[in-house]
């Protein structure tokens, strides 16, 4: 709703003699409504408002023709239609262009304002509407009739309560709305005429010309106050958004401003005690930087950021981003080393107490040592421990730590996905942080440290950039030494600090990454060494962790050894080091509970305290023609596998099941085509493969298997299969095959040769490519092999296949001739 102020200045000036019914009784509007209507009126348009019945308002007049007929009118009985205008930008409206409906009005009061323009305080009487055009000139004047409202019991429950909702909510708004007087309230109040108070508020609301020329035009007066009561319950609502908002802005200016006071009087108490903490923070920041041996170029640029935050407001959010990041420049370590201890003896020694084993890393930080002994200064190596889970990789960094007298850090890298987890973020953003490599030296207080980063292959990609690409920074000896972090914002030297990546597999390591570390490749343990390293560190580890006495258990090293053969399967300890700790449980149980039990625990013990262990991989024997015995490379070391194959009249099919993958598919492709290519070498007559299907199956179907090195083994199967000959007993053999019939080298010699051991095998067939990687295997994980080194095919059906026959051997005997 709106109020013209201006309304009742000029009311004051009207006389006394003015017939002015400001608000109509009931009387009242019934003497309006019976009042004559003339058959033709001059019409005065209105431009920006809607004149109603009873209602009194004041009218300014500019358009030349408007005033020639306020004149005229005024100086007769004073008497006009008013009617609003369809379109308020129209100067001179046409009769066309103008509302059907519109209000007689008698004027009460023409005044002469002191800017020259003539305004009019005009009543409403009655509602009529255009009927014809009389004239134009010099004024508008048209025939009208009557426009009555439909007849409504005013005495009605629903129309009474509505009436009183259309006071309650224009109470409402005028006491919500700053810009009208409170006395609005009180004329609403004494209004007794329901049609009146429907047309003073219609009059008054904040609505638009069409809206209102719209309830002008309805004739049915409860459908009208309906209209009106939707329209102000939204400039209810409006108002108190509009309240609230405001509300909530005082609030916010208040707290400010009670906040600024705070601050000053803080400022003059601190003064007053003493000094200002943020000029003390400074002074001690200044003291701590002089102490700092910046090289130049970082000097320049600390005194230039700190000259920028001395002219910062202390009680911005900048001064505290400032600070913060020059706190950081003065606590990274800017040409601080810790000093290596150059005895090499004593390195070892430290390097083979923690650590069993691993004596081509251990022989690697030796080397290193040396060299920085005889030349004072070298960059640090690069370097990559890749090997299966539990070997002790990461372990392994703190030893050499302690070995080189440096201080150590670690950083894990699984799962790191944001750049920025290495770079860091500009420090612009809100809460930027330096990358974990400058996190790490900071902590570390040295710019030579052993730095473990760890799972290095299980850095991941997404929108937010690759880390991979970010660490071939850090780890290139050649860039390394000006590393630019994003928050740092100037370079850093990391070339003096020794890094150790650990993996466990290298196939997903970035190439360029990967090729720019020393790769040192860590195998599984056998099983005497497993005893070792669980006597050694594990078992005291344990008993030490569990609260029992040094004396109170003991494990004999064929009881360790069971553990290690029939409990785990892995290549490393972690698993052992779980089964040792259930041991330990079990006692310390028994000793909480003051039972009486043995100190040493018996191999009989350890499936009651254990459970069952594993299957025992060994060689089962060489009575069926077809099975083989072959060596494989898994994720926690090596293993054996057994080859089989059937025959069975039919077609020529073949048949491959145990979860193959397709390399492995086609090493069976190939052995088979080659034997069909070299049958007369057999003794095999060639009609042979289009009479018999043949089936070929790798056991332990749930385990996927895949690569080449199954060549040879599925090769000697097939062979054996067709000449119904036995193979030699506990023999085992890995190796790829070509169509010509040459034997290649595989990987994962050493694993599989402790698979071998574990299952029992005494004789093993590799490629001669393979006999380097014999050479660099310890002699005592070789003790009690015999190894066969071959070239070709022929070479390993000659060492595998017996001249004997199986027992009940295959009806194929019309298709193998006598010449084998």
């Amino acid at each position: 709703m709106k109020k013209n102020i201006e309304f009742l200045e000029l009311v004051d000036r009207m006389d006394e003699g003015t017939e002015f019914i400001p608000l109509l009784s009931a009387e009242d509007e019934e003497h309006l409504n019976k009042e004559n209507l003339p058959e033709v009126l001059p019409i005065l348009p209105l431009r920006n408002t809607v004149l109603f019945p009873g209602v009194v308002i004041p009218i300014t007049v500019g358009r030349d023709k408007s005033i020639k007929l306020v004149k005229d009118s005024y100086k007769s009985d004073k008497t006009i239609g008013v009617i609003s205008q369809k379109d308020q930008s129209v100067e001179n409206p046409l009769f066309s262009e103008l509302n059907q409906v519109g209000t007689v009005a008698r004027i009460l009061k023409m005044l002469r304002m002191p800017d020259g323009n003539t305004t009019i305080i005009i009543q409403g009487k009655r509602k009529f509407q255009l009927d014809e055009l009389v004239s134009e000139e010099p004024y508008l004047k048209a025939k009208v009739s009557a426009y009555e409202d439909l007849p409504i019991e005013k005495q009605a429950t629903e129309f009474v309560t509505l009436i009183n909702s259309l006071k309650e909510l224009s109470n409402q708004i005028i006491d919500r709305s700053p810009d009208i007087p409170s006395e609005a309230s009180v004329a609403i109040k004494n209004i007794e005429s329901s049609t009146f108070l429907i047309n003073f508020i219609a009059s008054n609301m904040n609505a638009d010309v069409p809206e209102k020329q719209g309830i002008l035009e309805e004739q049915d007066i409860s459908e009208r106050a309906h209209r009106m009561m939707k329209h102000l319950n939204k400039e209810l609502q409006l108002l108190e958004i509009k309240n609230d908002i405001q509300s909530k802005v005082r609030f916010d200016i208040d707290r400010q401003q009670r906040e600024y006071f705070l601050q000053q009087q803080m400022k003059t108490i601190q003064e007053e005690l003493g000094g200002n903490p943020m000029d003390q923070d400074l002074q001690e920041l200044k003291e701590r930087a002089e102490k700092v041996k910046f090289p130049e170029k970082v000097g320049k640029h600390f005194d230039k950021e700190l000259a920028k935050m001395q002219r910062m407001n202390s009680q911005s959010m900048e001064y505290s981003v400032q600070f913060n990041y020059l706190e950081l420049l003065v606590d990274l370590p800017w040409k601080k080393f810790t000093k290596d201890n150059f005895d090499l003896k004593r390195a070892r020694k430290i390097l083979e107490r923690d650590h069993y084993g691993l004596e081509k890393i251990k022989d690697r930080i030796i080397e290193h040592l040396a060299v920085l002994k005889l030349k004072g200064n070298m960059k640090a190596p690069i370097l990559c421990l890749a090997g299966p889970p539990g070997v002790g990789k990461t372990s392994l960094g703190k030893s050499i730590a302690e070995a080189l007298q440096r201080e150590y850090v670690r950083v894990s890298l699984g799962g790191l996905r944001d750049e920025a987890e290495i770079r860091g973020h500009r420090k612009t953003y809100i809460g930027a942080m330096p990358g974990r490599i400058i996190q790490s030296l900071k902590k570390a207080g040295s710019s030579n440290p052993v730095f473990i980063l760890d799972e290095i292959d299980k850095v991941g990609r997404d929108h937010h950039g690759d880390p991979s690409s970010a660490l071939l920074e850090v780890l290139d000896p050649e860039q390394n030494e000006t590393f630019y972090d994003n928050y740092v914002e100037t370079e850093f030297d990391l070339s003096n600090a020794m890094f150790i990546a650990t993996a466990n597999d290298l196939s997903t390591i970035h190439p360029a990454l990967r090729d720019r570390m020393e790769i040192i490749e860590l195998t599984g343990y056998t099983v005497e060494e497993k005893v070792e390293i669980a006597k050694r560190h594990l078992l005291p580890k344990q008993i030490k962790e569990h609260g029992l006495g040094k004396t109170e258990l003991k494990i004999s090293k064929s009881v360790l050894e069971k553990v290690v053969e029939s409990h785990t399967r892995e290549s490393g300890v972690r698993g052992l080091e779980k089964k040792l700790a259930q041991l330990v449980r079990k006692r310390a149980t028994a000793k909480a509970m003051s039972e009486e039990v043995v100190t040493e625990i018996t191999e009989d013990e350890l499936n009651k305290l254990l459970g069952p262990g594993f299957p025992s991989d060994r060689y089962e024997n060489n009575d069926v023609a077809g099975v083989v015995t072959g060596l494989a490379w898994t994720s926690v070391g090596g293993d054996i596998l057994f080859i089989e194959s059937s025959i069975t009249k039919g077609k020529g099919k073949l048949t491959l099941t145990g979860n193959l993958g397709d390399v492995m598919k086609e090493s069976a492709v190939i052995a088979l085509e080659y034997l069909k290519s070299h049958s007369s070498k057999l003794g095999l007559e060639q009609e042979i493969f289009d009479k018999y299907n043949v089936h070929v199956h790798v056991p332990e179907g749930a385990t996927p298997k895949d690569g080449p090195s199954a060549g040879i083994t599925m090769l000697t199967s097939l062979a054996s299969l067709f000449t119904q000959r036995k193979v030699k007993s506990k023999l085992a053999m890995t190796g790829e095959i070509t169509l010509r019939g040459r034997v290649l080298a595989v990987g994962g010699i050493k694993e599989k040769i402790l698979a071998a051991k574990r299952a029992d095998i005494k004789e093993i067939v590799l490629s001669i490519e393979n006999k380097k990687d014999i050479e660099d295997i310890k002699p005592s994980y070789l003790k009690g092999l015999k190894f066969h080194f071959v070239k070709t095919m022929d070479e390993v059906l000659d060492i595998a296949l017996l001249q004997q026959k199986v027992k009940d051997p295959a009806l194929i005997e019309n298709y193998v001739t006598s010449s084998q």
